[in-house]
């Protein structure tokens, strides 16, 4: 059997990073993922696929991702369900990233590396390469 998916595309929004009362990093996220086709007015439509990433990768997709930001998302299709707060179980689908590829320098592609500095003027360790970092194992959640 096999449940592999692979998506490109940009966020939606900013990452929503949070930690479990283990302390175990968990960040969800959305992505725009256009269709390959038009539609019958000649656009081009796009799926909004949710996504959850884990440990590191979590952490490392909230510090140097934003909304708009282009990244590759490799993981698996889940899905689950869960009962509300007004008790009506609520069925979920999403895809659990076992690697995140960031795409794009910090900043959405922006030239100026004035603008890739993080918070706290550290330097931002994607400023010049701009190139996709791989995700050791270690960061995986299983």
């Amino acid at each position: 059997m096999l449940n592999r998916v692979v998506l490109v595309g940009r966020l939606t929004k900013d990452p929503d990073l949070r930690y479990t009362p283990n302390g175990i990093a968990v960040a969800n996220f959305t992505i725009a993922v256009n269709r390959p086709f038009s539609n019958n007015q000649g656009n081009q439509d796009a799926d909004f696929i949710n996504c959850v990433v884990w440990r590191r990768a979590a952490e490392n997709l909230a510090n140097f991702m934003k909304k708009g930001s282009q990244v590759g998302v490799d993981g698996r299709l889940q899905s689950r369900s869960f009962d509300n707060q007004e008790g009506k179980r609520v069925f979920v689908t999403e895809v659990v990233a076992d690697s995140v590829q960031f795409l794009e320098n910090k900043g959405s592609g922006s030239s100026n590396d004035s603008n890739n500095q993080s918070s706290g003027g550290q330097s931002n360790s994607f400023a010049d390469e701009g190139e996709p970092i791989d995700i050791t194992d270690d960061d995986l959640p299983f």
